[in-house]
């Protein structure tokens, strides 16, 4: 069985940058994403990035300042975010599957989930 462990998470202000890592185990992802759901919202869809690493898709709230990435050698995803703003505080979880997922904003279709990790940014 696979599991994801996220890590990488804090309090940061505005305008700050942090990178959340998410390390694989137990198997191959072809597809690993990041989520997030802040307080009394639901969980959105934030990235996602298939096996090869040269394709990715991003929410439009995070389009130009996150990237994903993978190294597959090391079996690890990564989430840079940059500039981050007030609203993108939130506990992050990182979301694989062993399938390509096409719906990859779909949370239903992602069959591993970390514990998740907090992402603070204070104004």
């Amino acid at each position: 069985q696979g599991q994801l462990v996220e890590s990488g998470g804090g309090l940061v202000q505005a305008g700050d940058s942090l990178r959340l890592s998410c390390a694989a185990s137990g198997r191959t992802f072809r597809t690993v994403g990041w989520f997030r759901q802040a307080p009394g919202k639901e969980r959105e869809f934030v990235a996602t990035i298939y096996r090869s690493g040269s394709i990715t898709y991003y929410a439009d709230s995070v389009k130009g300042r996150f990237t994903i990435s993978r190294d597959n050698a090391e079996n690890t995803a990564y989430l840079q975010m940059n500039n981050l703003k007030p609203e993108d505080t939130a506990v992050y979880f990182c979301a694989a599957s062993g399938r390509i997922i096409l719906d990859w904003s779909a949370s239903q279709y992602y069959d591993y989930w970390g514990q998740g990790t907090q992402v603070t940014v204070s104004s």
